[in-house]
């Protein structure tokens, strides 16, 4: 069985759209949908027929898309089920602990309220890729604006489980901004310093800086690290619990300028 392709590229004006494809069977899945014309545009680019939507949550610009990609290619859109009302067009409702298969290949659906209260990611474990949506990003997380600090905690915690080679795609191109907080907090972690001067030179020449890997955020993303000594020490709670830390981290990311 051949590898999946990714394409990941940029809706709006920081929005990530990606597409999956299948070159066996054919089908392709977007992740979300920002902007159906540029979703519309990339397929036709490489002459793809949209069978699929993975949404991972309600706002929307992460389903303002949805309609017009059913009207145009009568595909199938997969979404929390806590949230179906809000979603336009869907067709299969989820939950956290359901699987279902595209292409042949199991995807897994993660429960992760915080962002919204039925925020899902999805994980394609033979294809090491996990799509989170607005919970975890590159070097950060989400707001929380639905849920409390302890479940957005619980949920980006639960992306440390997952195999350090697998692929992270997230829903928004805010790398640059994360790492300018992260070393804010951390300004003594070597991975973080060097990998803030690669997102510098890659975003200078407009690249992307997504798929980051859960390895590289483990070493690198504060969410992920409230045990650091030196994250601890920032933020005067050195013998805190670990989601304490993580409150702290993003209410402080919340003002960060």
């Amino acid at each position: 069985m051949a590898h999946l392709t990714f394409h990941p590229f940029i809706c709006r004006t920081d929005n990530y759209g990606l597409l999956i494809h299948d070159p066996e069977s054919g089908a392709t899945a977007a992740v979300d949908a920002p902007d159906a014309g540029e979703i519309e545009r990339q397929l036709m680019r490489h002459g793809w027929q949209l069978t699929d939507v993975f949404t991972t949550h309600r706002h929307g610009d992460h389903v303002e898309g949805n309609a017009a990609l059913q009207q145009r290619f009568g595909c199938r859109i997969i979404g929390p089920a806590a949230e179906a009302d809000s979603i336009p067009g869907i067709d299969a409702k989820v939950r956290g602990g359901d699987s279902f298969s595209f292409a042949g290949r199991e995807v897994r659906v993660l429960d992760c309220p915080g962002h919204t209260r039925g925020h899902i990611a999805f994980h394609m474990p033979q294809e090491e890729a996990v799509f989170a949506g607005d919970t975890l990003f590159s070097l950060g997380c989400g707001r929380v604006f639905e849920g409390s600090m302890e479940e957005m905690y619980r949920s980006v915690s639960q992306f440390k489980s997952l195999p350090p080679s697998t692929m992270l795609y997230c829903g928004h191109e805010y790398t640059q901004s994360n790492a300018r907080f992260a070393l804010s907090v951390e300004p003594g972690n070597a991975a973080l310093q060097g990998r803030a001067a690669e997102v510098d030179r890659l975003r200078a020449k407009g690249a992307l800086t997504c798929p980051s890997t859960i390895g590289e955020e483990l070493r690198t993303n504060p969410f992920l690290r409230t045990g650091s000594p030196e994250i601890r020490a920032a933020l005067g709670l050195e013998d805190a619990e670990d989601a304490a830390v993580f409150a702290e981290l993003r209410r402080r990311k919340d003002g960060f300028k």
